[in-house]
Order: C-alpha cells, then structure tokens, then sequence
C-alpha cells in the first residue's frame, strides 16, 4: 500500500515509529541533497543532514499541515545548513599548507563530469548562504517560488530577487574558474 505523506504524518504523530521511519527515508534524499547545496563542506552537509533529519523527527508532533510535509521538512533542512554553516565558522582552521592541500586536491582519476561537478560546488559554496539556500531549494529540491517563500518565511519578490543574485553570483564564480578566482 502505498501511503501518502498527509497519512504518514498522521500516524507518525500518533505516535508510529514505522510512519516517523518511512517519512524520513521517503524525503532523506532531497534533505541530503539540500544540505550538501548550502553547506560547501561535505562532512559539514552530512552532519547538517544528520541535523535536520533529527530535528523532523523531534518536530512532527508540532507540524500543523498548513503546508505541504516536503516544504516543512526543507525548511528544517534549510536552517540545519545554515546552523552548520555558522558551527564551522567558529571552528578553528588547519594553517598547515599540507592540510589545506588535500583538502582541496582534486581527485586524480576524475572524469569530466565528476570535474565539472566539483566545479560547480566549488563555485556553490562561495555563494552567499541566503541565495545559496534558494538556489538549492530551486534547483535540488525542485520548489516553486511560493514553496521556497513557505519553506522559508519569506516573501515571494524576495525569493525571486534572491534567486537572481544567487544565480549572478554562481555565473560569477564559474566565470571565475578559469582566471584568477
């Protein structure tokens, strides 16, 4: 039988461990895929991951329903990123060159493709946190404007306005890719 998240909620909030379970394997995906959009670092976005998909399980018997349980869940998502964001800031960093070396070093035996993605998240993770968010819920989460405004407590001028600084600056930062950035 095949459940709908309306149903799952239902009885998660009810107090079913399997619904609480199946919803947060049925979203797990896009969480992780919205988490490692806003958080450059991919140990970071996988604790950010880890992050929201406990915050949803701890916050479903607060879900009200007046959005759809996916726009709920991406805003958790959201803030885990951006909690995570703010965690690494004030970690301290490696000043040893070697470290910061094979932090960054490519992979030898990449392919394109795989090349061209780790550009591309190179170029993500230097755009500001706010557009970055909207860029991911945009275009990883696949959200239309009044979803990303739910998700995010915010009008919706504002997410179209962020959504084209977001992408001017990742146009920016892969422009920058082949000079000096």
């Amino acid at each position: 039988m095949i459940e709908d998240d309306a149903s799952l909620v239902e009885r998660a909030i009810s107090g079913d461990r399997r619904a609480v379970d199946r919803l947060l394997r049925d979203h797990y995906e896009l969480v992780r895929a919205v988490c490692h959009r806003i958080v450059a670092n991919r140990a970071d976005a996988e604790d950010a991951t880890q992050q929201a998909l406990i915050s949803i399980a701890r916050a479903l018997p607060r879900f009200d329903g007046r959005s759809k349980f996916s726009t709920w869940a991406y805003r958790i998502a959201t803030n885990a990123a951006l909690d995570e964001i703010r965690r690494t800031r004030r970690r301290p960093r490696p000043t040893d060159d070697a470290v910061l070396a094979a932090s960054v070093a490519p992979a030898v035996d990449a392919t394109d493709g795989l090349v061209d993605q780790m550009a591309l998240e190179a170029a993500l993770g230097r755009v500001s946190p706010e557009y970055r968010q909207v860029l991911a819920l945009r275009y990883v989460a696949g959200l239309d404007y009044a979803e990303i405004a739910d998700a995010l407590g915010l009008p919706i001028g504002t997410v179209r306005s962020r959504l084209a600084r977001g992408r001017a600056q990742l146009l920016g930062q892969l422009g920058n890719l082949d000079g000096d950035g």
